[in-house]
C-alpha cells in the first residue's frame, strides 16, 4: 500500500499501523473507562507469530511496598546453553499509558530481550491507574528493582549488571526508578534502557502536535493517560511524573530509543540530551519513519530488529564492559 504524500511513515508499514488502529480503543473518545479499555483489547486478535523461545518462563508474586499489595512478575531466563553466564538481570516495565496492558500484552517483547541480550529479564505487573494512580506504579517499580537486586543470585543474573528497562509509560518508569536508586541510595543500576519514554507529561512539545493522530498513538490518548494517571489536579511538573525536569546528575548510563513519527519523540530526544549535558553517558537509536509501538514488531519490521538489538548491545555491555561505538551510537533509521 502506498502511502500519501503527507503520510512520514516508512512504506512498509502503513498497512500494520492502521491494523492496530483498528483494534485499538478510541481512548479519550468513545472509550473513556479504563476497564473497558483493558476489555476492548484483551478481545483483540492475538499476533500469529510465535513468541521467542527462551529457555524457562516463572510467574510469581513478590512483596509490594510498605502497606501495598504482592506484585506479580514474570521471569525469563535465558537458555544456559545459549548464556552461561555472567548474565545481566533487566527489571521491565511494561507500556500503557500508566492504564493498560500487563506481563501477557508485553510478553514477547521480554522473551525478546532475554533472548537477545542473553539476560534474565525480571516483568513487572505493577499497580494500573485509575485504580491506583500515581504513585503507585512508581512505588511498584522501584520495590521490584529492590527485589531483583536483593535476589540476583537465586534469579542467575550478575550482582554488577541490573539494568532497568521500558518502553513508552514503563519507560518513564524506568527514568524514574534511577532517580529513586540515586536518592535512597540503591541498588547500583548500570544502564537505564528507555523506548520511547514518556519524559514530560505537560505535552508541549512540536513532536506532540506534528504526530497527533495517523500515527496509531495519538495526542488524544495521551491526555487521556495522563488524566487517568495523575487525576485532575495531579502535579505534571513533579520530577518522578516528568524525569525531564529532574535533576539528572549521577544517573546510571542510558540507551534511549525513539521513533519519528510519535507524539513522544522529542521529549525522548531531550532526555537524552539533559542527560548527556549533565554528562551522563548516553546511546541513542533513532528510527525517523517509525511509529510508536514499533518496537514490539522485530519479527516483522527491521528497524524494530535492529533497535531490539541496539538494545541488547547495550544491556550485555552492563557484563562485558563493551560500550556502544561513539558518543551517539545506534541507528539512525
Amino acid at each position: 500500500m502506498s502511502s500519501a504524500p503527507e503520510d512520514r511513515l516508512a512504506p512498509d508499514v502503513r498497512a500494520l499501523v492502521d491494523a492496530m488502529t483498528a483494534f485499538f480503543p478510541d481512548l479519550g473518545g468513545a472509550v473513556t473507562d479504563a476497564a473497558e479499555a483493558r476489555r476492548i483489547l484483551a478481545a483483540a486478535p492475538a499476533s500469529p507469530l510465535p513468541p521467542p523461545v527462551v529457555g524457562s518462563v516463572e510467574d510469581r508474586d513478590i512483596p509490594g511496598p510498605a502497606g501495598a499489595p504482592r506484585i506479580p512478575v514474570r521471569i525469563y531466563r535465558p537458555d544456559p546453553d545459549d548464556a552461561p553466564g555472567p548474565r545481566p538481570t533487566v527489571v521491565f516495565l511494561h507500556g500503557g499509558g500508566w492504564a493498560i496492558c500487563g506481563l501477557d500484552s508485553h510478553d514477547s517483547t521480554a522473551r525478546g530481550l532475554c533472548r537477545e541480550a542473553g539476560a534474565v529479564v525480571v516483568s513487572v505487573d505493577y499497580r494500573l491507574a485509575p485504580e491506583s494512580p500515581f504513585p503507585a506504579a512508581v512505588d511498584d517499580a522501584y520495590a521490584a528493582l529492590c527485589w531483583a537486586a536483593d535476589h540476583h543470585a537465586a534469579l542467575g543474573g550478575d550482582a554488577d549488571a541490573l539494568a532497568v528497562a521500558g518502553d513508552s509509560a514503563g519507560g518513564n518508569l524506568a527514568a524514574v526508578v534511577c532517580l529513586l536508586a540515586r536518592d535512597r541510595g540503591g541498588p547500583r543500576i548500570a544502564l537505564q534502557a528507555l523506548v520511547y519514554p514518556a519524559t514530560d507529561a505537560h505535552q508541549s512539545t512540536e513532536s506532540f502536535a506534528r504526530n497527533a493522530d495517523r500515527y496509531f498513538l495519538t495526542a488524544a490518548h495521551c491526555r487521556w493517560f495522563a488524566e487517568q494517571y495523575l487525576g485532575p489536579d495531579g502535579d505534571r511538573s513533579h520530577p518522578h511524573v516528568s524525569p525531564l525536569l529532574a535533576d539528572l546528575g549521577s544517573l546510571p548510563p542510558a540507551h534511549i530509543v525513539t521513533a519519528g513519527c510519535d507524539p513522544l519523540c522529542d521529549e525522548g530526544l531531550a532526555y537524552a540530551r539533559a542527560l548527556r549535558e549533565v554528562g551522563v553517558e548516553v546511546t541513542e537509536s533513532h528510527f525517523p519513519g517509525m511509529f510508536h509501538g514499533f518496537f514490539g514488531f522485530p519479527e516483522l519490521l527491521d528497524d524494530a530488529r535492529t533497535a531490539l538489538e541496539d538494545v541488547a548491545k547495550a544491556i550485555v555491555s552492563t557484563v562485558s564492559g563493551r560500550k556502544n561505538d561513539g558518543e551517539s551510537g545506534g541507528h539512525a533509521g
